[in-house]
């Protein structure tokens, strides 16, 4: 009986097999972008609950739970020992609604109207901040650019006064392609650096010119990013080194100073884009004052790690910020920056891409790092707290690819490199698009430097190349002229508004495209030995630390 009942083991156990052998064979989880995972992240970051996704607020511990829960999910690593998150403290200035600025001259004070003429804050911390008689300077395009031989500061003392500042560069107020970059902005050319540059002169305040042209966006994105809450680093994370006052004026409140010193702005700005320019001291007197309400308090990068095999000690770096603006209670009717294209978007690419690496095998020799980061619209703080700060070494990060607004619209012809000609990162993002069916065009904006505006500037100013590519304005279906004016009704009437909403009817088949393409750079850079390399010409290659080796 027993050998027969081991024969009856044995036969029952080879028609298991046999069944099993006819089943068909389960096929692996796609790589591909999910679609479906996509559409839902934006919808659930853009979606009111998470409040426009504040730092500091009910917002960010939403958004910041959310995308800790969805890397666990996937099977990620925390990328800061055994937590997802890296700490950055943050100092909250709040200006009253009394901010006033007024300018002295012979013939009388002229006062601009908060919020219309001009939109000012203070130094991050202080309960108070004034002006009294400060001393107004038009010191041009405020650049000290040694490289190009160029200096706004030379010769004059600003140490207590007030600087008056055109926005881009000499070379896009010339229109000469031989001073600076010609019409492409340079790092020199961004707001944040002349605020920064006017700091380190000593000036106690620093009033940037507002245009339009430059700028890409409205005045209405002036009042909405920097008429309320300032953010910035606390003073022990690296946030020091303000003028007392800063702002913008309309380019109209400019030209009442300029005629009010007995000078012709259009003539004196031409003056400003040529060398030899000399800043000009306008005989005017600042005043200024602010009564702020201060809080300090500590937001959260959100970073997780799929480790590599053979060198994982090495890193492969995407980045998004996940913040918005927050709500303003003092706005009728829906008051809510849901921020979906930007960066919802972003965001809900990082996670999808996640996902895809996580069910990639074999997994690729460098680690993959995705970094979700705080404060990118209010000076990419927690970009620059993370450079200053790092949890994987700058030095062995081989390349970040950075995500920042995905255009809703369908499949483009062409793909646009943001800051185009700094490193051969660019060379795989054009063969990813040549495969793609897509050609890489010239940056159409160039004007507006992009590049120095989003988290990927904080890299590559610490040296690690950086990649911001996206869509171009070729829309497959509809041509150039269409995409373009879609990106420009975006901007004009929903960049940084509360009708930044997502919506079920959006075509994100151009935004699968763009993520695809950034899956196959980051893969071939993690499957590589050799590290991305800065172009010799690019502004940004003398910044690297290391220069590793195949």
């Amino acid at each position: 009986m027993r050998i027969w009942g081991n024969w009856g083991i044995l036969a029952c156990a080879g028609a298991l097999l046999a069944a099993c052998a006819s089943q068909p064979k389960v096929p692996p989880p796609s790589t591909d972008i999910d679609e479906v995972a996509y559409r839902n992240d934006v919808w659930r970051l853009a979606s009111d609950d998470f409040e426009g996704r504040k730092p500091g607020t009910p917002g960010e511990e939403k958004t910041v739970a959310y995308l800790t829960e969805q890397f666990r999910k996937l099977g990620l690593k925390p990328g800061n020992g055994q937590s997802f998150l890296q700490q950055v403290p943050m100092v909250e200035t709040v200006a009253g609604a009394d901010a006033g600025l007024s300018v002295e001259g012979r013939s009388g004070t002229i006062r601009f109207a908060n919020g219309t003429d001009m939109v000012i804050w203070s130094k991050p911390g202080l309960p108070e901040a004034q002006l009294r008689r400060s001393d107004l300077v038009f010191v041009g395009y405020g650049v000290v650019a040694p490289e190009y031989a160029w200096n706004d500061y030379a010769g004059i003392d600003v140490h207590g006064k007030t600087v008056l500042v055109l926005v881009n560069d000499p070379g896009y107020g010339s229109k000469d392609p031989k001073v600076f970059k010609g019409g492409t902005m340079s790092y020199y050319g961004r707001w944040a650096y002349k605020i920064d540059e006017a700091a380190r002169q000593g000036a106690a305040g620093v009033l940037l010119v507002y245009d339009a042209d430059t700028a890409g966006y409205g005045w209405n994105v002036v009042q909405n990013t920097w008429g309320g809450a300032q953010l910035d680093l606390s003073a022990s994370a690296g946030g020091a080194g303000h003028a007392t006052v800063e702002g913008w004026i309309q380019k109209d409140a400019a030209r009442k100073l300029f005629t009010a010193a007995g000078l012709d702005f259009e003539a004196a700005a031409a003056a400003a884009a040529h060398s030899g320019f000399k800043s000009v001291p306008m005989g005017l007197y600042v005043d200024a004052a602010l009564h702020n309400s201060v809080r300090q308090f500590t937001s959260a990068n959100v970073i997780a790690l799929l480790p590599g095999s053979g060198h994982r000690k090495e890193y492969v770096l995407y980045t998004a910020h996940w913040d918005g603006l927050g709500r303003d209670p003092a706005r009728p009717g829906h008051n809510i920056f849901n921020g979906a294209v930007d960066d919802a978007t972003g965001v809900a690419g990082l996670l999808v891409l996640a996902q895809s690496f996580a069910r990639t095998k074999p997994v690729a020799e460098r680690s993959m790092v995705f970094l979700a980061l705080t404060g990118g619209e209010t000076g990419l703080l927690g970009s620059r707290y993370y450079v200053e700060n790092p949890i994987f070494p700058l030095r062995d990060t081989a390349a970040v690819l950075n995500l920042d607004s995905l255009r809703p619209g369908g499949r483009t012809r062409n793909l646009t490199i943001l800051g185009a000609g700094n490193t051969d990162l660019e060379d795989s993002a054009r063969g990813a698009a040549l495969l793609q069916g897509r050609s890489v065009t010239p940056e159409p904006l160039p004007e507006q430097g992009l590049y120095y505006r989003s988290d990927d500037f904080s890299f590559a100013k610490a040296g690690v190349p950086a990649l911001y590519a996206m869509g171009g304005f070729d829309d497959s279906a509809r041509g150039p002229v269409w995409g373009r004016a879609q990106f420009d009704d975006y901007m004009m009437h929903r960049y940084r508004e509360p009708g930044d909403q997502y919506s079920a009817d959006w075509d994100v088949r151009g935004s699968l495209d763009d993520l695809t393409l950034y899956y196959e750079v980051g893969d071939r850079v993690a499957r590589t030995r050799r590290f991305p390399r800065w172009y010799p010409n690019s502004e940004f290659r003398l910044s690297r630390d290391h220069q590793a080796e195949p």
